[in-house]
C-alpha cells in the first residue's frame, strides 16, 4: 500500500478569473491531498500571474503548472482541453479532478473522452485512490465507484470537503508550454451581475423563495432579509422555471449545491430535486402555510405562514 500511495500524482484544474482563485478550487484540492502522492495545480489563463502565487501558498499543493495564452481567455474547455492532454502526457498523472462547478462539469468529461476513460461526477467521498462515493436519485442513495481506468477523471463536491489553508504552503512553479489556439470557439465577453452579496455555493446564510413567493417582485422582500444577513439569494427551481429569477440563482440536484451555516427556505415546498441541493445545510428554516409541505421533514424550525416583512421578524 505504501508503494501504491507513492505512485499518486493528482492534478487539480483551478478555476479563476486571472485575478482570483474560484473557492471550490480550494475543496478540490482537499480531496486530491486524500489521494496521497503530489499534487500539482494547473492555472491556464491570461495574466494569470497573481493566481498563481496564489495557489502556491496553499497548502497541500507541491507544484504549480502555469500556462498564459490568449486563447485561455474565458476558460473555453475546448482550448483547455488540449492543454490538459498535454499536461497529463507529459507529467503522467495518476488523477486529474477539478471542482463539480459548471466550469469543471464542462470541462472534464471531455478531457476524459480524449484519455478514453469514464469521467465520476460530483464525488462527495474518496475511499481509496480508485474508489470513490458520490450521490444517486437525488440524493438519497450512495454509490460506491471502484475505478480501474489508467487515468482518473473526477469533480469534487465543494460542500463535502473543507476548503485547504490559504497559507502556509510552500509550492515550487514550472511553466509549462502552451499549445496553439484550437479556433474552434473563441471568447467574446462576459457580462456579469454586480452584487455586494456572498456567491451562493459559499455563503455561510443563503435564503431561497420559491414557487410561494408568487411573483419576482416579491423576492425583494428576500433581497432585503438576505441583506441584513449578510446572506446569499437562493430560489427552487419552480420560482426559475415561472420567470421569477434568473437561473443562476438555481439550487438543487440541476442546480448549484450549497451547504451553508443557514438556509432559509421561503415558500418552498421542498421537492427532492430542491433537498438534494439544500439538505447537508447545518440549519434549516422554512417559512411556509403549508404543514405537509416536505420540506418540514428536514427541518430545524419552521414558521407556518409567510410574513408580509420577514426582515422585520
Amino acid at each position: 500500500m505504501g508503494f501504491v500511495h507513492r505512485c499518486q500524482s493528482t492534478l487539480v484544474v483551478a478555476e479563476h478569473n486571472n485575478e482570483v482563485l474560484t473557492p471550490i478550487t480550494l475543496n478540490a484540492i482537499t480531496a486530491a491531498s486524500k489521494l496521497g502522492g503530489e499534487v500539482s495545480c494547473l492555472v491556464a489563463g491570461t495574466n494569470c500571474a497573481k493566481v498563481a502565487e496564489e495557489i502556491s501558498k496553499v497548502q497541500g499543493i507541491n507544484k504549480v503548472l502555469v500556462a498564459q495564452h490568449d486563447s485561455y481567455k474565458g476558460g473555453l474547455p475546448e482550448e483547455l482541453t488540449p492543454l490538459i492532454l498535454a499536461t497529463q502526457k507529459q507529467f503522467s498523472f495518476t488523477h486529474i479532478c477539478a471542482g463539480a462547478s459548471a466550469f469543471g462539469k464542462n470541462l472534464l468529461p471531455r478531457v476524459a473522452a480524449k484519455l478514453d476513460v469514464s469521467p465520476i461526477s460530483d464525488i462527495i467521498e474518496i475511499k481509496s485512490p480508485d474508489t470513490f462515493v458520490r450521490t444517486i436519485y437525488a440524493g438519497n442513495a450512495l454509490s460506491t465507484v471502484k475505478c480501474n481506468e489508467s487515468v482518473k477523471v473526477f469533480t469534487v463536491r465543494g460542500t463535502s470537503f473543507e476548503a485547504a489553508a490559504t497559507d502556509g504552503g510552500s509550492a515550487t512553479s514550472e511553466t509549462v508550454d502552451a499549445s496553439s489556439s484550437v479556433g474552434v470557439s473563441e471568447w467574446l465577453e462576459q457580462n456579469l451581475t454586480k452584487s455586494d452579496r456572498p456567491e451562493l455555493t459559499s455563503a455561510k446564510v443563503v435564503v431561497s423563495g420559491g414557487r410561494g413567493l408568487k411573483s419576482g417582485d416579491n423576492f425583494k422582500l428576500l433581497y432585503d432579509l438576505a441583506d441584513k444577513l449578510n446572506a446569499a439569494v437562493g430560489a427552487s427551481r419552480a420560482a426559475v422555471d415561472a420567470g421569477y429569477v434568473p437561473n443562476d440563482m438555481q439550487v438543487g440536484q440541476t442546480g448549484k449545491i450549497v451547504a451553508p451555516e443557514l438556509y432559509i427556505a421561503v415558500g418552498i415546498s421542498g421537492a427532492i430535486q430542491h433537498l438534494a441541493g439544500m439538505k447537508d445545510s447545518k440549519t434549516i428554516v422554512a417559512i411556509n402555510k403549508d404543514p405537509e409541505a416536505p420540506i418540514f421533514k428536514w427541518l430545524t424550525m419552521a414558521w407556518w405562514r409567510i410574513f408580509s416583512r420577514p426582515s422585520q421578524r
